[in-house]
Parts: C-alpha cells; sequence; structure tokens
C-alpha cells in the first residue's frame, strides 16, 4: 500500500468575512488499504481527501505520497492518485463513452487508433463495451459513475480517492459502485454519509468542525459519531 502522510497540513479560504480555517493542522499517516472518512456536511472531510493529490493546496504543512510532496511534484502524485467526484459529470468531458476513457489514456497511447482500442478494453472490462458511442450526458447515473471510475483508473493508479461516489445513486447502483471499489487493488480513501460502507473498512477517520476527531477502528468511530450527532 501506498504511505500517505499529513504534517501539520492545514486548509483556509478567504470569505466575505476574511479568512476562515477549512482545516486545523492535521497530522496523520494512511498505509490501510481502505480508509473511510466521515462526518457531517461542511466538516472538512472531502477538503482533507483532496490535499491528497493537490486538488486542494494546504495553507500550511506539508502533504507526501509515497516520499513524494504534494505541493512540489503534484504532477508525479497525481500520476498515483485517482480522484472520484460526487456528482461523475464533473469528470465526463468528453462526448462519447469511448472517447471520455481514451482522454484518460492520451499520455500512454499516442497513436489514436491504438488509444481506442485500448480504451475499448477499458470498457469491456467493466460491462460498458455496448455504450462505447453513446453519448455520456444519455447515460444513467449508475451508467456515468461506473464510467467516471473506469476512466481515472484506466491509467492504473495506486491510490483511489472517492468523494462521496454513492451518493447521488440509487440502491441498485450503490451496491453495484461499492462493490467495485472495495474489490480493487488499489488504496481505497472513501469519503462517504454511507456508514455501512465506512464500516467495511480498515480504518475510519471522524471530521467534525474542520478537525479529526476520532481515528481508528471503523466501528469504534462510527458508534462516536452516532453518540455525537444526539
Amino acid at each position: 500500500m501506498s504511505r500517505i502522510e499529513l504534517q501539520e497540513a492545514s486548509v483556509r479560504a478567504t470569505t466575505g468575512q476574511g479568512e476562515v480555517q477549512i482545516l486545523a493542522p492535521t497530522t496523520l499517516t494512511l498505509t490501510e488499504q481502505r480508509v473511510a472518512l466521515i462526518g457531517p456536511n461542511g466538516s472538512g472531510k472531502s477538503t482533507l481527501a483532496r490535499l491528497v493529490n493537490g486538488l486542494v493546496g494546504a495553507a500550511t504543512g506539508r502533504v507526501v505520497v509515497d516520499g513524494l510532496d504534494v505541493a512540489k511534484q503534484g504532477r508525479e502524485v497525481r500520476r498515483r492518485v485517482a480522484f472520484v467526484f460526487t456528482d461523475p459529470s464533473a469528470q465526463l468531458v468528453m462526448p462519447t463513452v469511448v472517447e471520455d476513457v481514451a482522454l484518460s489514456l492520451r499520455h500512454t497511447h499516442r497513436d489514436r487508433e491504438e488509444r481506442t482500442a485500448a480504451a475499448l478494453r477499458v470498457l469491456e472490462g467493466y460491462g460498458l463495451e455496448q455504450l462505447a458511442e453513446r453519448s455520456v450526458h444519455s447515460l444513467s447515473g449508475g451508467q456515468r459513475q461506473l464510467l467516471a471510475i473506469a476512466g481515472v483508473l484506466a491509467t492504473d493508479p495506486e491510490v483511489l480517492v472517492a468523494d462521496e461516489p454513492t451518493t447521488l445513486l440509487d440502491l441498485v447502483n450503490t451496491r453495484r459502485i461499492a462493490e467495485l471499489l472495495f474489490g480493487l487493488r488499489q488504496q481505497l480513501l472513501l469519503v462517504t454519509h454511507d456508514l455501512d460502507l465506512a464500516l467495511r473498512c480498515e480504518r475510519a477517520l471522524l471530521v467534525e468542525h474542520g478537525r479529526v476527531v476520532a481515528d481508528g477502528a471503523p466501528a469504534e468511530v462510527v458508534e462516536h459519531y452516532r453518540a455525537s450527532a444526539w
């Protein structure tokens, strides 16, 4: 597994009321295969997750992935760390399904025909080959999320950060995406409101008011969260 380190990393934002701290200085090391980040809306859990591949920059401290400083070696880090958004529309940018996966392969397959063939193989691996020529806008929510995951995994990263990937899905597609995520060889950093999914991880972090307030076995952290919610 990869080694993800936050060393006194904090995040701040400027608002109309001045500078606001989104995430307090945080120090932790993540080496488990599956780590859940849970907490209420606006707690800072997504911000913490986005630090890992540089989607959010640290105001103080450092974020290091396998010895690579995210602030200084962001390109190398993003080759290792893929990110899946809550709404797949945020990352499906090409007109058709096959073109969208092919976009992810542009650096590894320079020849267009080879790139398209590789994209079709990726789609086949996820059961999406019949949708190759479909518009990404015509897909169901579950199909779009599956395509988004297929696209980021096409480059074979070491870590997948998934930010509430099942929030917009119905029960059937939630289960489908969950089984896919938990069957991956990649290290998974899962931001989720689904406590059943959190319980399937090896470690859980509870984030509240921009601070990690509980860290440990998922059952204990989930129980802490449930108790604090009352």
